[in-house]
């Protein structure tokens, strides 16, 4: 789900590689820009003598066509969001995990183990979750807003200052809950009903927005904005009056997740690396810095309670967070998602 933010790629860019290594004394690690250290790979290799490259993926989407492309040659790790976890599973490219060899799985919380597209974590590692709801200038809607229903068919004062997400799941969701339909859902009738209600949201929208919504907030030139709520911390930052909420109809939970390719010839220094970024003081680095909430729980408990009260999602617990319907991958409904996304996206 993640893309690079511009917070994350100014503060926290790491080297980077165009392609896999060849080498076999290394591990390659695909992950987005800006997610991790600087120099994580840098401390692992001191830690623990393995050597680690990393290859960039702006989308979930670039990675998956590469990995499934080479049937995962060439990629040791990869950093993918829940649903892709599941299809690298369902295809065969995801290897099992060996959680003797992952002692830092006990810094997770319990609930990390309860994710419904991996359960028990048998392929997969949680790095960090959240939701995504709305994020608002308190000092300028007339009233909170608590539903989707306030995005999508808002007050005459809001129409042109609203923008929403333009991924696919993601733009979909807000329509799906709206409409009190699951967010995985691919029955035609509700994929119609979803259409009509974004292609009459676009007649208010300032813009489709994935990556610059915040500074709209900022700027004065939104009100309102469907984000993810890692990222609506970014505009909080800048600005108090800006503040985040779960509608009423609810959220989806996200989850981006560490995987080890099952054609990785290095699976020991993988799991190596998963366990490396399991420790506590690695984990604290993903809120502290990105502003995202992470499943470790270890890495949580060490938070500054100041950053909590300034960014009071981060405080979100993993009981509200797995209330929220967890996004799966669709597998043959794909098609059929995908094409009502393009239609509303095309339409006038």
């Amino acid at each position: 789900m993640r893309k690079l933010t511009k917070l994350a790629a100014a503060a926290f860019c790491a080297a980077a590689i165009s392609g896999p290594a060849l080498a076999q004394d290394k591990i390659v690690i695909s992950n987005w820009d800006g997610y991790m250290p600087a120099d994580m790979l840098e401390r692992f290799t001191e830690a623990t003598g393995i050597e680690a490259e990393l290859a960039v993926h702006a989308t979930n989407e670039e990675i998956m066509g590469k990995v499934v492309a080479g049937r995962g040659k060439g990629y040791d790790v990869v950093f993918v969001s829940s649903p892709f976890v599941e299809a690298l599973k369902a295809l065969g490219l995801a290897a099992e995990l060996d959680h003797d060899k992952l002692p830092n799985l006990k810094n997770l919380y319990p609930e990390a183990a309860q994710l419904e597209y991996d359960p028990d974590n048998q392929v997969s590692v949680p790095y960090a979750w959240g939701t995504t709801g709305l994020c608002y200038r308190s000092d300028l809607v007339s009233q909170t807003p608590d539903s989707w229903m306030d995005l999508l068919r808002p007050s005459d004062d809001l129409k042109g200052k609203v923008t929403m997400l333009s991924t696919d799941r993601w733009l979909m969701a807000a329509a799906f809950l709206a409409q009190e339909q699951s967010v995985n859902t691919t029955d035609q009738g509700a994929l119609d009903a979803a259409k009509d209600l974004l292609v009459e949201a676009k007649q208010s929208l300032l813009a489709y927005d994935d990556t610059t919504f915040y500074s709209k907030l900022v700027s004065g030139e939104a009100w309102l904005v469907q984000a993810w709520d890692g990222w609506c911390n970014y505009g909080v930052a800048e600005n108090d009056a800006i503040k985040y909420v779960i509608p009423e109809e609810g959220s989806d939970l996200w989850v981006d997740a560490m995987v080890i390719t099952e054609a990785s010839e290095n699976k020991d220094a993988a799991h190596a690396f998963l366990n490396f970024v399991l420790e506590a003081d690695n984990g604290a680095w993903v809120p502290a810095n990105i502003l995202y909430k992470t499943p470790n729980q270890a890495a949580m408990a060490a938070l500054d309670p100041a950053l909590i009260e300034q960014f009071p999602n981060l405080g979100m617990d993993p009981e509200t967070l797995l209330a929220q319907e967890q996004l799966r991958d669709l597998g043959d409904g794909q098609r059929a998602f995908s094409r009502t996304v393009t239609e509303v996206l095309a339409a006038e």
